[in-house]
């Protein structure tokens, strides 16, 4: 059987993104060695996530960057990249509402065709109520998504409710 997959964000997820942020532009520097906030990334959650029992795939806006930047600062190694097409802009018609009026996130639809059914959690600070609906509804295998607070990024209580999770997996005939 396979493996569960873990999505994994980068900003707000393991990149904390809050207290007294330093100016950089959201434009094409902020996936470059020059981006000051690199400097709040923790080593200690590379290996804390490398022992989870899971298949780790970055699911972010860093795309393969995050394999160049992040994970050698992390001691992960390359790590697949999730497809998840072009990062669209707030106007773009592809952020689409749920009947609730929550927009869906332009990452959940790939994530769900790209899990084809597997077991997956994923780590995000912009998951909501309406992802959690269109997975329900789309997603015929058991599925975490977990919310990161982004002003602290993954901490003790986040990698606890992904353990217990994985562990309730194992315990399903």
């Amino acid at each position: 059987m396979d493996r569960p997959l873990l999505f994994l964000d980068v900003d707000g997820t393991l990149l904390p993104v809050g207290g007294d942020v330093p100016s950089v532009a959201w434009d094409e520097s902020w996936q470059t060695d020059a981006n000051p906030l690199l400097a709040r990334l923790s080593p200690a959650h590379g290996p804390r996530l490398l022992a989870l029992s899971c298949e780790l795939v970055w699911a972010t806006a860093w795309m393969a960057d995050a394999n160049e930047l992040v994970a050698p600062r992390l001691g992960l190694p390359q790590l697949p990249v999730a497809e998840l097409g072009e990062v669209p802009a707030a106007e773009d018609p592809s952020w689409s509402l749920s009947a609730a009026g929550a927009a869906l996130s332009w990452k959940t639809r790939a994530l769900v065709d790209q899990a084809a059914g597997r077991p997956f959690a994923w780590l995000d600070d912009e998951i909501n109520d309406a992802d959690r609906a269109w997975v329900d509804a789309h997603h015929s295998g058991p599925a975490l998504l977990h919310r990161v607070d982004a002003r602290h990024g993954l901490t003790e209580r986040d990698f606890t409710v992904v353990r217990e999770w994985l562990r309730g997996l194992s315990s399903q005939p």
